[in-house]
């Protein structure tokens, strides 16, 4: 059986030809729904045939649901077309594509379906490869009633980059909210002075920059603790030689190719993509649902960081958990002065103690301290 069970209903067995509704009946001769496990039923077109033997192996329990399976996952080539030249049940068309997700000319004709569910497409959208997503992406229709859909083609690597620019401009001319793209207004914008490319056959040379952009990422992935940057003699941040061809490629990118590396690349990608002057990709990097505790207490004692990315930071729930970033946002003195003295009755006494004499931070903050532990004392 599959690991990841349909979320589709079955069909109504009401509505089947009369021999299948005798096979699925309870007490069914058990030789009469063995043949039909394997495919044999006389009297079916092809299309029950593959509807019985589909809901014989969702049958958790019975003792032909592994011979149900074995033959759903193989069906002879007659079968199967002879079922595809045919309207399919949307619990059919799931159970066929995730089996023959990998035979693109089936799976064209199963996602094309329009009987095909929305729980089919969005699974696609999530994991499916270039030639899936490519499929789901055609229906501008269900991706406007189904914003779900854009984000999971978004946030899948596999999608094509023009193909995400093309639906990201959907989404936004038809004013439609994506909600499961964290930095949305970001992709949005990124979008604004862009030429949109056409659908196409075959990649195009800014999908496969975008492809070969992420196998260098992906190369490059470092030991724990390594950093794509480090501070030369004055102080001032340089990148490492190692990750230099990687700075390079992300120079010379669009916009809209930063915010989705600033969402999906790799830890380095989104420590230089957090550096750019462009706020909207700063934005995005600081948005990116990778990114982890460890980065973002980096970022946030960063005194080259905007302000727009700490503002972001302080804004975010997740991160303020954590004593080491609220304690670096209030010695950075790029963090907005209201942030910091909002935060400081959250630090110790020794922190405020240093703090309060602190040349580095503004005069506000070190009066805020110093008023903070004055108030501890009393």
């Amino acid at each position: 059986m599959l690991d990841e069970a349909p979320m589709i209903a079955l069909p109504d067995v009401a509505t089947l030809p009369e021999p299948a509704k005798q096979i699925l009946a309870d007490g069914a001769p058990p030789r009469l729904r063995e043949m039909a496990a394997r495919g044999i039923v006389l009297g079916l077109r092809p299309e029950a045939v593959v509807t019985v033997v589909a809901m014989l192996a969702a049958r958790t329990g019975d003792p032909v649901a592994a011979v149900a399976e074995a033959t759903l996952s193989a069906l002879p080539g007659p079968l199967l077309q002879g079922a595809l030249g045919a309207t399919l049940d949307g619990f059919v068309v799931d159970a066929l594509a995730r089996r023959y997700a990998r035979a693109h000319e089936t799976l064209a004709k199963l996602l094309l379906m329009p009987t095909c569910a929305v729980e089919t497409a969005l699974h696609f959208a999530a994991s499916g490869d270039e030639r899936a997503t490519e499929l789901v992406a055609t229906n501008q229709e269900r991706l406007l009633a189904h914003p779900e859909l854009i984000a999971a083609l978004y946030m899948n690597k596999a999608t094509r980059m023009s193909t995400c620019d093309r639906i990201v401009e959907l989404a936004a001319r038809n004013d439609v909210a994506v909600q499961g793209i964290p930095a949305w207004q970001e992709a949005k914008r990124a979008i604004e002075d862009e030429l949109i490319a056409e659908p196409s056959e075959e990649a195009l040379p800014d999908d496969v920059a975008f492809y070969e952009q992420q196998e260098l990422a992906e190369g490059l992935t470092e030991e724990a603790g390594e950093d794509a940057f480090f501070e030369d003699g004055e102080g001032k941040e340089q990148v490492d030689d190692k990750f230099k061809p990687l700075y390079q490629r992300i120079a010379e990118m669009s916009v809209s190719q930063k915010v989705r590396r600033a969402m999906l690349g790799s830890k380095e990608e989104r420590m230089m993509l957090i550096r750019e002057q462009n706020k909207v990709v700063a934005a995005a990097a600081a948005r990116s649902p990778l990114l982890k505790e460890s980065e973002v207490a980096q970022i946030a004692r960063n005194r080259g960081i905007s302000e727009e990315v700490l503002r972001i930071i302080a804004g975010t729930n997740e991160w303020l958990k954590s004593y080491t970033v609220k304690h670096n946002l209030v010695l950075n003195s790029k963090t907005p002065i209201a942030i910091s003295i909002s935060l400081i009755h959250h630090l110790r006494e020794s922190d405020l103690k240093r703090l309060s004499g602190d040349k580095n931070v503004s005069a506000a903050v070190q009066m805020a301290a110093k008023r903070h532990l004055q108030r501890k004392k009393n």
